[in-house]
């Protein structure tokens, strides 16, 4: 008698109402405005090289141009530097490391890192609650496997979920892009969130905006990160993950 191998049920369907659509189209129209009001207050000039840039070349052409205008039009280059990374961020929209290396460039190691861990902490925190408004659809589409192990994780660790999200931040367990997107659908707690995401960012960006004081050194995205910057990473997540295994011993 030949066996039947039982089926797999399916993974649920969710679709969006139209007020979800709706209320997600007026976000990207709220940064897209925004962005429009900043182009308006800049003086007549070729912009053409502004544009999200993909590689390090790219990146040097914007930092080139844009240190023309940083002096004169500090406020609106900050201003539009908030609303795209915050932009990327929310749409999960690669690149944002380029972003990080282009504050060290403008603005030097401390205006830069608290650019840079400010803006990414609310852009993460915007994906945070769009994903909670219309996120479940994407995940269970895209990542259902990382989802159920994420759910299980966060599950077992509700006594000391603040080590287990920092532990997340600064190490490569799981992309900083699902996190986002995830932890409102598997209930992390916002203020959990954002502490996590808040401190956690702090090493990774510092390596980030540090180097990109010597931006025209860098010959590829893998200088940023040598052994012992990962090693001093991999190091500070252990650390952070300690308080839950050692209270895990003496339960």
């Amino acid at each position: 008698m030949i066996g039947v191998a039982p089926a797999r049920s399916a993974a649920p369907i969710y679709s969006l109402s139209f007020w979800e659509v709706t209320a997600a189209s007026g976000v990207v129209l709220g940064f897209l405005l925004g962005l429009v009001c900043v182009y308006l207050t800049m003086p007549q000039s070729d912009y053409s090289f502004l544009k999200l840039p993909r590689n390090l070349e790219d990146l040097q052409i914007l930092r080139d141009n844009l240190e023309i205008y940083t002096s004169d039009y500090t406020v609106q280059v900050l201003v539009g530097y908030c609303l795209v990374y915050v932009f990327m961020q929310t749409f999960m929209i690669p690149g944002t490391v380029f972003m990080s290396l282009l504050a060290g460039a403008l603005f030097g190691v401390v205006k830069g890192m608290a650019l840079v861990v400010s803006t990414a902490t609310a852009g993460a925190s915007s994906c945070y609650f769009l994903s909670k408004l219309i996120g479940r659809p994407l995940l269970f589409s895209l990542w259902p496997d990382k989802l159920v192990f994420f759910q299980d994780q966060v599950a077992r660790r509700k006594d000391r979920l603040l080590n287990y999200m920092l532990f997340l931040r600064l190490t490569p367990t799981l992309p900083n892009t699902f996190i986002n997107v995830a932890s409102p659908i598997v209930d992390v707690p916002y203020h959990i969130f954002f502490l996590a995401t808040f401190i956690g960012l702090i090493p990774a960006a510092f390596v980030t905006v540090r180097a990109g004081l010597a931006l025209g050194e860098l010959k590829s995205l893998g200088d940023l990160y040598d052994f012992s910057s990962m090693a001093t990473l991999c190091l500070i997540g252990v650390l952070s993950v300690t308080p839950t295994l050692i209270s895990k011993k003496k339960a």
